[in-house]
């Protein structure tokens, strides 16, 4: 959404020759997290397969990658293809308030969430990220406060996150009205309902709706016009042929909550634990429905990119 990148940061933050040389010359860039790909993400070998399949999207729709992430204690925006295999194996979670504590402890890998992939692509000058679901207030959060950072960082700096809602197994009418609390526009992309994750739509209707990419535009640069230092949240839902059912994942998700639960898994433990137990009660399904959503949102977000440099 702006293109003001900071030198000061410059030690701290190492924007890669690919991704800097493209905002020089205005052409589109998409800032992408890198848990997804990591062990902490998608199981492998489906991690390597959607940060290939994520890569491709993003080139074939006209835009440059950029992937978010800590290696050897420096913040990077935009890696090369021989460091892939660094944040497709084990590494340290990363969020916004990890950052600096990442570069000043010289972490060997660090795998940026969205709150801190927003950062960085705001520190670099890039408006527009793609992830799978956002984080958000999780279940029973007036007994714990359990919630995401993620929330926060979307409504602390202006970029647009394409994702397929939230995760299903937050407590996602909680989540819209935090969001709304928060002032951040949350949209639908061609669809008139909340996605929850692998679910093509949670039932919850969406604050605002547009019709394709390019009133997707037009609302990304009337919200800058008017001075908005927020983000947006661009939802787009998982395609129809990968959802999976909703009655069958709510009975999946109760099950895999009370697992977490009864084995005293709190705070960052708890996303990662439920999609693993997910994925195993529903055969794989999950993941490929994952796989289909990342892939998804990589595209349209690419596709945004490029209609706000024309």
């Amino acid at each position: 959404m702006t293109r003001s990148t900071t030198t000061e940061n410059s030690s701290i933050i190492r924007v890669g020759d690919e991704v800097r040389d493209a905002l020089a010359t205005n052409r589109a860039v998409v800032a992408l997290e890198s848990t997804i790909f990591s062990h902490l993400g998608l199981p492998s070998p489906a991690n390597a397969q959607a940060l290939t399949s994520c890569i491709a999207a993003i080139r074939e729709a006209g835009a440059v990658p950029a992937i978010t992430a800590i290696i050897d204690g420096v913040a990077r925006v935009g890696i090369n293809e021989s460091e892939h295999e660094r944040i497709l194996g084990p590494a340290k979670k990363v969020g916004e308030r990890e950052i600096a504590l990442a570069v000043a402890q010289r972490w060997s890998v660090g795998a940026t969430t969205v709150s801190a992939s927003l950062l960085l692509a705001s520190r670099a000058g890039i408006g527009v990220f793609a992830t799978g679901g956002i984080g958000g207030v999780h279940r029973d959060s007036h007994l714990h406060g359990d919630i995401s950072a993620d929330l926060g960082a979307l409504a602390a700096h202006p970029v647009v996150t394409v994702c397929a809602g939230a995760k299903s197994f937050l407590d996602l009418p909680r989540t819209l009205e935090y969001l709304e609390t928060l002032g951040v526009p949350v949209v639908g992309v061609a669809c008139d309902y909340f996605p929850a994750f692998t679910v093509h739509s949670s039932g919850l209707p969406i604050p605002a709706r547009v019709a394709n990419i390019d009133e997707l535009c037009a609302f990304t640069q009337a919200h800058l016009a008017l001075g908005r230092t927020s983000g947006i949240l661009a939802c787009v839902p998982v395609p129809l042929a990968d959802s999976l059912d909703k009655n069958m994942i709510d009975a999946v998700i109760e099950t895999a909550l009370k697992a977490t639960a009864d084995a005293g898994i709190v705070g960052p433990g708890v996303t990662p634990h439920v999609l693993g137990a997910t994925a195993a009660a529903t055969g794989g399904k999950s993941v490929v429905a994952n796989l289909s959503l990342a892939r998804n949102n990589a595209s349209v977000a690419a596709q945004l990119a490029v209609a706000l440099t024309r």
